[in-house]
C-alpha cells in the first residue's frame, strides 16, 4: 500500500510540476495576454498553458496515468488546467490526500462552446446536418456563370475564397454579386473570403513567342482522330457559346455573313490546305468545325467559297502570343536575374550541348540579399529542384537536381521556394495594400497570404485601421517554415482582433517543410488551434481529381476524412465541383459520428452486431 500511494504522490508531483509550467508562462506572456481582444482572453491563456505542456516529454507520465485508469492528458488541448487539476483530484483521492482546487482559464464545457462561438463570429453559421464548413475556390468563370454559383450553395457550400493574385476588382464583384444573389435566392448564407497574395516569389515573365494558335482534332489511345476540333470565329471578342478548342478574331462584317454549311478555307504556316465547316451560327459569331490539324497566326487569310457573299476573304485578328517555356533536366543550370528581363530557354549547338543556360527572373528582387550558396531552391511546387551554387548582386546560379526523366517545364508566374533562407519578408506588398481597399469594402475575410512574422500581421491591422473596417475578420495563411516556427507569435498576434483564424496552406508548407513532415506539421498547427480555439481551415488539393476529373482516388477519400478534425475544408473549383461538394458534406457528415478533433466518438458499430448464428 504505501509504494502504492508513494507512486500516487510521485505522479502528483509531475501534474503539479506541469501546472506550475503553465502558469509560470502565462505571467512571462501576461502583456501578449493584455493585448488580445476580451473574447479571446481565455483561449490566449490556454494556448500558454499547452505550449507549456508541450515543452515536456511526458510520455512516461502518459502511460503510467493510462495503467490506473485515469486520463493520459493525450485530448488536453482545449482545456490544459482543466485536464491536469482532474487528473490531480483523482490522484489525490486514491493517495487518500487532499485536493486542490484551483481558478481554471477553460473548464471542459467551456471549451467547444468557446470554438463554436468562434467558429460561427468568422465563417458564419452551422450548417445543416454537420459540424464542418465547406470552402470553394472561385475561378474566373463563377463572375458570368450564375447558375452554378447556385448549384454549389445549395450542394453545401458555406464559404467562398477569391484570389486576389488573380482577376481584377470588376470580375471580384461580379463574383460577389452573383454570391450575394444566390443567397438571396436559396436562402443560404455564404461568407466571402479574399487571399491577399503576400510576398510570394514568383518566375518573372517569359519571352513572348509567335503570335500563333495551334488547333488539334481529338485522337484516341492509338493516335487515330475520333472527332474534329471545335473553332469559334467571333468578331466582338464574345466568349465562345460551347467549349472550343480555339477561338478566332475575325472582322464583324465578314463573321455575320456566314451561314451553316459553308466551308472557310486556308492555307495554315506549313503551306497545307485546310478547310473548316460552318455547323451552327450564332448572334456574335459561328461554331466550326476542322478535322485536320492546323497552325494560325494573325494575317492568316480565310476564305469563303459562296457566291452570295459579299467579301469573301478576311484576314485573322491579334492572336495572344504563346509562351515559350523553359525545359530543365538534372544538373542543368538555370539563372536567376534580379531585374525583370523576360526569360528564355536554353540555347544548345547541333550536338545537343548547351551554348547558354535557360534564364528567368523573379517577383521579389529583395531576396538577393538574403539568399546564399548552398542553399536549397524550388520551383513550381516541388516539381523542379535545385542549389543556388553563386550568388551575385545582379543574378544567382543554380545547379538543378531534380526534375523529371525527360525533363520539367518551367513556366511564367510559378512559385519559388527557399526554404533554409531567412528571406525576412514581412512587409505587406504595394499589391496587398491597393487590393486591401477593395476587400475591406467587400469581403467578411481577409485571409493573409504567406503571414510568417507578427511584425507583417501588425502591418495588416495598421492598414485595416487606416481603412476603418473594424468588421473586417482576419485570417492567417500558414504556408512557409518561418510562418510554422512563429506560430505561437502569429496566433497571439492574430487575436487581437475578433473574429480570426488560421489556414493550413498545405501544397507549399509540403515544399517547404519537406514532404515526409507534412503530417506531422499540419497535427501540429491543428493542436496549437484547438489549445487556441481559433478555426482551422484545411487547404489544399482535398479531393482534387474528383473534382476536375470526376472520380476520386483513394487517398483523397482517407485525406477528405481526416479533414473533419479541421472547423473548414477548402476545395478548388474544376468541372466535377457539384460532385466534390457533395461527396465532402457526405464524407464529413458521417465521419462526425466517429471524430470530433482528435477524440474517437464511440457509437456503436453495425460490425459489432452479434448474431446467435455461430461463424463455421
Amino acid at each position: 500500500m504505501a509504494t502504492k500511494t508513494t507512486h500516487y504522490l510521485n505522479l502528483i508531483s509531475q501534474i503539479d510540476m506541469l501546472y506550475e509550467d503553465a502558469l509560470a508562462l502565462e505571467k512571462k506572456f501576461e502583456g501578449a495576454v493584455q493585448k488580445v481582444h476580451p473574447r479571446f482572453k481565455k483561449s490566449a491563456k490556454n494556448l500558454l498553458h499547452y505550449l507549456a505542456l508541450r515543452q515536456h516529454d511526458i510520455r512516461e507520465l502518459q502511460e503510467s496515468l493510462s495503467l490506473i485508469g485515469l486520463s493520459s492528458l493525450g485530448r488536453a488541448e482545449g482545456h490544459v488546467l482543466a485536464s491536469l487539476s482532474a487528473v490531480r483530484g483523482q490522484l489525490c483521492q486514491l493517495a487518500k490526500c487532499t485536493p486542490q482546487h484551483n481558478e481554471l482559464a477553460v473548464s471542459f464545457f467551456e471549451n467547444r462552446k468557446l470554438l463554436a462561438k468562434h467558429t460561427e463570429s468568422l465563417l458564419g453559421p452551422l450548417p445543416e446536418k454537420r459540424t464542418t464548413r465547406i470552402m470553394v475556390t472561385f475561378s474566373s468563370d463563377l463572375a458570368k456563370d450564375y447558375d452554378l454559383v447556385v448549384r454549389m450553395l445549395k450542394a453545401g457550400m458555406n464559404c467562398a475564397r477569391i484570389n486576389c493574385a488573380h482577376d481584377t476588382e470588376k470580375t471580384w464583384m461580379a463574383m460577389i454579386r452573383n454570391i450575394r444573389k444566390a443567397e438571396k435566392e436559396t436562402g443560404l448564407t455564404c461568407t466571402i473570403l479574399f487571399d491577399l497574395m503576400g510576398p510570394k516569389l514568383r518566375t518573372g515573365e517569359l519571352k513572348a513567342g509567335p503570335k500563333v494558335v495551334a488547333i488539334h482534332q481529338i485522337h484516341n489511345e492509338l493516335g487515330v482522330p475520333t472527332s474534329p476540333a471545335t473553332v469559334w470565329l467571333t468578331g466582338s471578342g464574345e466568349p465562345a457559346p460551347i467549349m472550343a478548342d480555339a477561338v478566332l478574331p475575325v472582322e464583324d462584317s465578314w463573321v455575320a455573313q456566314l451561314q451553316e454549311g459553308d466551308k472557310i478555307n486556308f492555307t495554315d504556316t506549313r503551306g497545307r490546305k485546310r478547310t473548316m465547316a460552318v455547323i451552327r451560327k450564332e448572334k456574335k459569331g459561328v461554331v466550326a468545325h476542322l478535322l485536320k490539324t492546323s497552325y494560325l497566326v494573325t494575317g492568316t487569310e480565310l476564305t469563303v467559297k459562296n457566291k452570295t457573299i459579299a467579301e469573301a476573304t478576311t484576314k485573322v485578328g491579334a492572336l495572344p502570343s504563346i509562351e515559350l517555356p523553359i525545359l530543365l533536366k538534372k544538373d542543368h543550370y538555370l539563372i536567376l536575374h534580379r531585374d525583370p528581363i523576360p526569360g528564355e530557354p536554353a540555347r544548345f549547338d547541333a550536338n545537343g550541348h548547351i551554348l547558354s543556360p535557360a534564364f528567368i527572373s523573379c517577383t521579389l528582387p529583395a531576396v538577393f540579399d538574403q539568399v546564399k550558396a548552398g542553399d536549397p531552391i524550388l520551383f513550381d511546387d516541388g516539381a523542379i529542384e535545385g542549389i543556388v551554387e553563386e550568388v551575385n548582386p545582379d543574378k544567382m546560379l543554380v545547379k538543378i537536381t531534380f526534375a523529371k526523366a525527360k525533363g520539367s517545364i518551367l513556366r511564367a508566374d510559378k512559385g519559388i521556394n527557399l526554404p533554409e533562407s531567412n528571406l525576412h519578408l514581412h512587409d505587406l506588398t504595394e499589391k496587398d495594400k491597393e487590393d486591401l481597399r477593395f476587400v475591406a469594402k467587400h469581403a467578411d475575410i481577409v485571409n493573409l497570404s504567406f503571414a510568417n512574422h507578427p511584425v507583417m500581421v501588425e502591418a495588416l491591422f495598421a492598414e485595416i485601421k487606416k481603412l476603418k473596417a473594424k468588421d473586417l475578420a482576419v485570417m492567417l495563411k500558414i504556408e512557409t517554415k518561418e510562418g510554422f516556427k512563429h506560430l505561437p507569435h502569429l496566433l497571439l498576434s492574430v487575436m487581437q482582433t475578433y473574429p480570426a483564424g488560421i489556414m493550413i496552406a498545405r501544397g507549399d508548407l509540403a515544399v517547404e517543410c519537406g514532404w515526409q513532415r507534412l503530417a506531422e506539421v499540419q497535427e501540429e498547427i491543428l493542436w496549437l488551434c484547438e489549445a487556441s480555439h481559433i478555426p482551422v481551415v484545411w487547404a489544399t488539393q482535398v479531393l482534387e481529381t474528383l473534382a476536375k476529373k470526376g472520380r476520386p482516388s483513394r487517398a483523397e477519400i482517407t485525406d477528405a476524412a481526416m479533414a473533419q478534425r479541421a472547423d473548414c475544408v477548402m476545395l478548388n473549383k474544376g468541372p466535377h465541383i457539384i460532385e466534390a461538394i457533395s461527396m465532402l458534406h457526405d464524407i464529413m457528415h458521417r465521419m462526425q459520428e466517429h471524430q470530433h478533433k482528435k477524440t474517437s466518438m464511440l457509437r456503436s458499430l453495425h460490425i459489432s452486431e452479434l448474431t446467435t448464428e455461430t461463424a463455421d
